[in-house]
């Protein structure tokens, strides 16, 4: 039986490196909320960026479905083509903002990508097998966003 390339979640490497992605989230926000005060800081710095890194590449994803994707689904160009772009805007926007909205405006955006690739699989427009691993991570990585929102209260 032939897998299908378009289904990370049912491929091995995609969930073992899908969830080391999350290790860096993980790591940045113990620091953040657990370690020493000096750390807190660059802990907060180092969780927006790795955020909005990984904000941009979900755009891209979307990207990568539009170049591939068969001519009957022509009409659906534009908006991939604009959710492979948005996710990065926001991730831009996301770091010129004060830690905490920041931090916030990620966590929100990984989810809001999932919850419209969601809505683009029941047209098709997305393979339904990502969608499990994709909520997994994309809520893995709010989690420590917002996490990392919270420990900005501390100093």
């Amino acid at each position: 039986m032939t897998k299908d390339p378009t289904s990370p979640s049912a491929d091995a490497p995609s969930r073992l490196l899908g969830y080391a992605g999350l290790l860096p989230f993980a790591a940045a926000a113990a620091l953040a909320l657990l370690g020493p005060p000096s750390w807190r800081g660059p802990a907060l710095n180092a969780l927006a960026a790795y955020g909005a890194v990984i904000l941009s590449f979900l755009g891209a994803v979307h990207w990568g479905f539009a170049l591939r994707a068969p001519a009957g689904e022509a009409p659906a160009a534009w908006p991939r083509l604009g959710l492979g772009v948005a996710p990065a805007l926001v991730a831009w926007l996301a770091l010129l903002l004060p830690p905490r909205p920041g931090l916030a405006l990620l966590a929100a955006g990984m989810v809001a990508v999932a919850a419209v690739e969601t809505a683009a699989a029941g047209r098709g427009l997305v393979p339904k097998a990502y969608l499990g691993l994709r909520w997994q991570l994309s809520l893995g990585a709010g989690a420590c966003l917002a996490l990392g929102a919270f420990a900005t209260a501390g100093g």
